[in-house]
């Protein structure tokens, strides 16, 4: 009742899981949602939950005509054997049939980023339908999450058409993706990963209007250390990405009075359209096999930990760089005063560096908790942050793949596909000119110049001979559907420290 006084509805999000890694935590994802909203794992609402806990189960599911719950997900591979795993689950009936695709040929795209691309732009117009079928159903679509990684196959090559078709398809939708980065080259298990990134982050940098960046470094790190189990499992990682993407997603299924859609929510992360890749960070992190894990919290304790890298799932450090902005959303039993106290003292101790040409805040949101699920700690945090640190995880993807481009090994793989490298290798350039300037923009952010830096490149750009434009304008323009997000979003400056 009060949401209908408040003139506020559900704005619908829609599921893309794509690739072997995108689909296990998808998976993930939706067994979380459905503790979190009462749902069993059929799709029936359990006895004990009530239609008055005031959330809104719209955004990520629908109801069927015999009222069971079904999440609004597309569940697409080129081999069979996670999805077939995933429907013989115990929740293998909550998902839709007609939103499950299985590549007939079932030999998947063998880590090779281009196969995944060929394969996906063959079979575009079915998953074009899939999606249409699910936006129709939709009241109010606000946008996309796609679940990937970027060194594989399938994730990377498969997710990179995706993003370019939905962004061609759904202009004014807002693109959010959870992209899972590799491990560095000397432990990561597939050799031609360092090309598959580089080929996937042009895509992300220009169809994306919002990648939350997940390093499996960082994961492995927080499970070993955090979680205190010596050898972690690919059940443990997915794990805690999935957590990521519930806790980013609390706002919107448990509305307060901010942050209730993705837009708002992304408007004051992302100042800038390119700027659009984000840290998170979650504390505490709880083993619950572990008693001894348990501990005592306060708003202050969280806060003070969200800005310590070492709780960053992504390889990115404060010791350099600065912040753009900062959203902290808190969950639990919390008074607004001890916030501002909190956010008080952050300042006092200098605990965050920030751009600057921006203000120095931190936007602090508290979230409601699912009256379903138990939790052992009073209070827990979620911080998603801009960064410029993240530039260094850039680097080192640039640094791997010329590492291996200028010796030429591998690039065989490729060559057999066609596709995009049937007449040679300018693909490779090309995405590896977008990521540099990437970084470039990140660098340049960190300094009182950088209100200049878009103006700079549009005069070099037009100093040049129109008739042979340089590669980098490409790269300079920002040919992203960030007009529905980002693009909205760079003329709302960082918002001030708040708490609601």
């Amino acid at each position: 009742e009060r949401e209908r006084e408040r003139g506020s509805m559900p704005r619908e999000i829609i599921t893309l899981q794509v690739g072997q890694c995108g689909n296990k935590v998808g998976c993930e994802f939706w067994e979380q949602l459905c503790a979190e909203h009462g749902i069993s794992r059929n799709g029936l609402l359990e006895d004990f939950a009530t239609a008055s806990c005031g959330d809104r189960k719209d955004v990520f599911f629908y109801q069927a005509d015999d009222d069971h719950y079904i999440p609004r997900a597309l569940l697409l591979d080129l081999e069979p054997r996670v999805i077939e795993g995933i429907k013989a689950s115990e929740y293998g009936r909550l998902y839709n049939p007609e939103n499950i695709y299985i590549s007939p040929a079932g030999t998947g795209a063998g880590n090779v980023w281009v196969s995944g691309y060929n394969q996906a732009e063959k079979v575009v117009d079915k998953i074009i339908n899939m999606i249409d079928r699910e936006a129709d159903d939709c009241d109010s679509l606000e946008g996309f999450v796609l679940c990937h990684s970027i060194a594989g196959g399938t994730g990377s090559g498969m997710g990179s058409y995706i993003l370019e078709a939905l962004n061609d398809h759904y202009p004014k939708k807002v693109i959010t993706t959870y992209s899972v980065f590799p491990q560095s080259s000397s432990d990561g298990n597939v050799v031609v990963g360092p090309y598959n990134s580089m080929l996937a982050m042009k895509r992300l940098t220009l169809n994306a209007d919002c990648v939350v960046a997940l390093d499996n470094t960082a994961l492995n790190r927080i499970a070993q250390e955090r979680l205190l189990v010596e050898s972690p499992s690919f059940r443990d990682i997915n794990s805690l990405v999935s957590t990521v993407m519930a806790a980013s997603t609390n706002t919107l299924r448990y509305p307060g009075y901010m942050n209730n859609d993705l837009v708002g929510m992304l408007a004051s992360l992302i100042p800038t359209p390119r700027c659009h890749f984000l840290c998170t960070g979650y504390t505490p992190f709880t083993n619950l096999s572990r008693q001894a894990s348990i501990r005592k919290t306060s708003v202050l304790d969280v806060m003070r930990r969200l800005l310590d890298s070492n709780n960053w799932m992504v390889s990115a450090t404060t010791r350099r760089g600065c912040y753009m902005s900062i959203l902290n959303l808190i969950q639990g039993d919390v008074d607004p005063i001890e916030v501002h106290k909190s956010l008080q003292r952050i300042r006092e101790r200098k605990l965050a560096r920030f751009i600057p040409w921006g203000p120095a805040s931190i936007q602090v949101g508290l979230t409601r908790k699912s009256p379903y699920v138990e939790t052992k700690h009073r209070v827990s945090g979620l911080m998603m942050a801009n960064h410029t640190g993240i530039r260094y995880l850039f680097k080192r993807i640039v640094s791997e793949f010329d590492r291996m481009y200028k010796r030429k090994v591998h690039l065989k793989h490729f060559e057999v596909e066609g596709g995009l490298f049937a007449d040679g290798f300018e693909e490779f350039d090309s995405s590896r000119e977008v990521v540099q300037n990437l970084i470039s923009e990140y660098q340049a952010a960190e300094s009182d110049e950088y209100l200049d830096y878009g103006s700079t490149i549009e005069s070099r750009l037009t100093s040049t001979d129109p008739r042979e434009p340089p590669a980098a304008a490409a790269a300079a323009t920002t040919s992203s559907s960030s007009s529905s997000a980002a693009s909205s979003s760079s003329a709302i400056p960082l918002c001030s420290s708040s708490a609601k």
